[in-house]
C-alpha cells in the first residue's frame, strides 16, 4: 500500500500564520504538524509515499522531509497548483499509485490512540475503509449514518441536519479503483472533487466498510488559530504525562522496522542539543538495555 499526504491549500483559517509557513508547517507543540500524519502512516507500516502541496511550499517540505532516507522511507513531491477537492489528490498522484492500492491523510489531521488504524492497514483487502469519530459538531464534517445492525447507510457532506454524531476524519483507504472513479467523477456545486462522493460510491456497491473509533482515541483537526492551540496543548499534556512522544516520525520508523537501531542512534546524534534529541536518545538507550537483557 502507498500513502498520499495531502498538505495544500491557502491555510486561509489560519491567517496570518500562513504568510510564514504552509498551515502543515505550523509547530503542533514541539513538532511540524506533517510530523503527525507522517508518523500515522509509518506506524501503519507504510513506506511509499507522496507528499502534495502547492509550488510554493514544496521547497519548504524537501528541505524538512529530503527523499524520506532517513525514515527508512520513499518520499515523492507533487504540486497541487489550485486546489480542487481532497478526491483530486488521487489524480496529481496516480502515476505514483500506479497499481497499488493507497491510503490519503490529510495534513492537518492529527491522531492519537489505539490500534484501530493499524489493523484497518493490516487487514485491508478492496473496496474502501473509512473511520467514524462520535463528535459534538458534526454538521462541520462528513457524517456516517448507521442502522440499528451498526451498518453505514449514509454519508453527507456538512448537513444542516447530521443523522448522527459520526463524523469522516481525514484518512482514508482505498483499492486502486479510486482512481478511475475520480476521474469519472463530477465536480460539486462549489467546483471541487469531493471526497464523500467516492465514499458514497463505494456504499453503493457494498464496498466500504466503516470502522467506528474507540473511546480514547483523539482526533485533533488543527486547521483553525484555535484547534492549532489545542492540539498543541493536548500533545503538551500527553508527552509530559506519560514521557513519550506524539508525532515522531524517527521513533515510530524505528519500531517498525524502517530503521536499525544503529540508524536511530546515528540519527539523534546529528541532532542538536535539545529536548528532541534527548527523547530520541532515550529511546536508544531504553532499546539498547531490552536488547541486552535478551
Amino acid at each position: 500500500m502507498k500513502g498520499i499526504i495531502l498538505a495544500g491549500g491557502a491555510g486561509s483559517r489560519l491567517y496570518p500564520l500562513t504568510l510564514v509557513a504552509s498551515k502543515q508547517l505550523q509547530p503542533v507543540y514541539d513538532k511540524p504538524m506533517v510530523y503527525y500524519p507522517l508518523t500515522t502512516l509509518i506506524e501503519g507500516g507504510i513506506r511509499e509515499l507522496c507528499l502534495i502541496s502547492t509550488p510554493h511550499d514544496l521547497p519548504r517540505f524537501r528541505q524538512l522531509l529530503g527523499d524520506g532516507s532517513r525514515f527508512g522511507l520513499t518520499i515523492d513531491y507533487r504540486e497541487q497548483a489550485k486546489p480542487a477537492g481532497i478526491a483530486q489528490a488521487f489524480l496529481i498522484a496516480e502515476s505514483f499509485i500506479g497499481n497499488d492500492n493507497v491510503a490519503l491523510i490529510l495534513g492537518d489531521n492529527i491522531f492519537y490512540g489505539g490500534d484501530g488504524f493499524n489493523k484497518a492497514f493490516a487487514e485491508f483487502n478492496g473496496g474502501a475503509t473509512i473511520f467514524g469519530y462520535h463528535v459534538n459538531d458534526p454538521e462541520r464534517y462528513g457524517v456516517v449514518e448507521f442502522n440499528a445492525a451498526s451498518q453505514a447507510i449514509s454519508i453527507e457532506e456538512k448537513p444542516k441536519s447530521p443523522k448522527s454524531n459520526y463524523a469522516v476524519p481525514g484518512l482514508y483507504i482505498f483499492d486502486n479503483e479510486v482512481v478511475a472513479l475520480t476521474k469519472a467523477q463530477q465536480p460539486s456545486a462549489r467546483g471541487e472533487l469531493e471526497i464523500t462522493d467516492l465514499n458514497v460510491s463505494y456504499l453503493r456497491w457494498g464496498k466500504l466498510r466503516v470502522q467506528r473509533l474507540a473511546r480514547g482515541f483523539a482526533w485533533l483537526d488543527a486547521g483553525t488559530s484555535s484547534s492549532l492551540h489545542e492540539a498543541s496543548a493536548y500533545v503538551q499534556t500527553i508527552e509530559k504525562r506519560a514521557g513519550v512522544k506524539i508525532g515522531c516520525p524517527e521513533e515510530a520508523a524505528f519500531r517498525a522496522g524502517f530503521l536499525s537501531l544503529a540508524q536511530l542512534s546515528d540519527l539523534a546524534d546529528q541532532m542538536p542539543n535539545c529536548e528532541y534529541r534527548a527523547y530520541l536518545c532515550d529511546v536508544v538507550a531504553e532499546a539498547k538495555r531490552l536488547t541486552i537483557q535478551k
